[in-house]
């Protein structure tokens, strides 16, 4: 499994583009085809929102940016096709170096997402989103009690330097700037009922410690003159600790974070914003969750039941999203698949067979209910099918991780 892991926030609106794409490229079965961007937003109210763990990180501060540069990083054009061949509204990808002028999105946007890739059309995103998260943000504090400070364990989120395993948000329908809300400062104490491991942490950084391990972003959109609040983040994943188990706990708190929020009312009380406004999401609100939450619901190392806080939850509608590549590459692959109790269908990510944890699903697309569900998938061909050779296995050509997918119908209320 490769390590999941800044300054005020950039908010971009993109130049507006001319000359929408045209007649799409043939798609596989599990992509099923979407008109082209400026059909789509004029529609009545269908939309695609989808998710990515792009894995477009880098060891070193301005390496992606210098990457992106040029239209040249194979692994930046493989990730493109992706994204063109699924053809999303609404994209979030997880593990993206976050830089203050917000460049590595720009460039991303302008280089490889609006230019076709392997045959298939360019896609446009006038708007999006990018803000400073914790990742290798240092704390000045000896969080993994090493006797020393300093380094990527000590960081507020693990990370080499500030910014890296960030988060962007590309999206086809305008961004309600004023109304976002971020949760990187909360702290991890704030939390009532926390699993924060006892007897680990010393008072001063129990008192400091953020809960946060990138940030926790609601990103209002606007779909249609309607209001569809995006929910990503991207916790900690729940190993690489010690007997403390510090970051599963981390880990279960993160995801906690959004279901107690989208719970509201007095359950959500608790909860501050980084502008100081509390308490959580509106009743009736339509939202969808975003990112990768390092949290299987049946296998892996996770806490237990940390990810039913959000597939159980009663404002949210699990669409079980499954690939025919998933299954296949769990029988293929064996190792730790072998004991795994989820259903193989399901997965959204490659990791490591031998020892562990095997594949998992671990990828969220998961739209409130009062969102009429249209359709969902995971981008993970089977062998030989179109689009097979951008997943692939080890190395990949992309990520370890697959993109998911939902469709849903924005219509309600009109919005407030």
């Amino acid at each position: 499994m490769r390590l999941r892991r800044l300054s005020a926030a950039v908010a971009v609106a993109a130049l507006a583009v001319t000359g929408a794409a045209s007649a799409q490229a043939a798609r596989p079965a599990h992509a099923p085809e979407r008109g082209s961007a400026a059909a789509s937003v004029q529609d009545a109210h269908e939309v695609r929102v989808a998710t990515c763990n792009a894995s477009l990180n880098r060891g070193a501060e301005g390496e992606l940016v210098r990457d992106l540069s040029t239209p040249d990083d194979e692994q930046a054009r493989n990730i493109a096709g992706v994204v063109q061949t699924t053809r999303p509204e609404i994209l979030l990808i997880n593990e993206v170096d976050f830089d203050a002028a917000g460049e590595g999105a720009r460039l991303f946007q302008e280089n490889y997402l609006a230019v076709g890739q392997n045959g298939q059309d360019p896609i446009h995103y006038p708007y999006r989103y990018t803000a400073p998260v914790n990742t290798g943000v240092p704390s000045g504090l000896d969080l993994d009690q090493s006797g020393t400070v300093g380094g990527p364990n000590d960081a507020w989120g693990f990370g080499l330097f500030p910014g890296q395993y960030g988060m962007v948000i590309y999206s086809q329908h305008p961004i309600l700037e004023d109304r976002i809300r971020t949760f990187q400062d909360f702290r991890w104490a704030d939390m009532p009922g926390n699993v924060m491991p006892e007897d680990y942490y010393t008072p001063e950084q129990e008192e400091q410690l953020r809960l946060s391990s990138k940030s926790h972003w609601d990103v209002p959109v606007e779909v249609n003159g309607k209001t569809l609040h995006v929910l990503a983040a991207h916790p900690t994943p729940p190993a690489f600790d010690g007997s403390e188990k510090r970051n599963q706990r981390r880990n279960h708190d993160e995801i906690r974070l959004w279901a107690d929020d989208i719970t509201g009312g007095r359950t959500a009380a608790y909860l501050y914003d980084d502008e100081g406004v509390r308490g959580g999401l509106a009743r009736g609100e339509r939202f969808v969750v975003l990112g990768d939450y390092n949290a299987d619901p049946l296998d892996g190392d996770s806490w237990d039941g940390a990810v039913d806080l959000l597939l159980e939850h009663s404002r949210i509608r699990d669409p079980k999203p499954s690939s025919a590549g998933a299954a296949e590459a769990s029988a293929l692959q064996g190792g730790a698949n072998l004991q795994h109790e989820g259903d193989p269908r399901y997965d959204t990510a490659d990791f490591n067979d031998r020892p562990a944890p095997g594949n998992l699903r671990v990828d969220l697309a998961l739209p409130s209910k009062n969102l009429p569900l249209l359709d969902a998938g995971v981008f993970w061909p089977a062998q030989g099918e179109p689009g097979s050779e951008l997943t692939g296995s080890y190395p990949f050509p992309t990520s370890d991780h697959r993109l998911v997918w939902v469709d849903v119908k924005v219509a309600g209320n009109p919005r407030r």
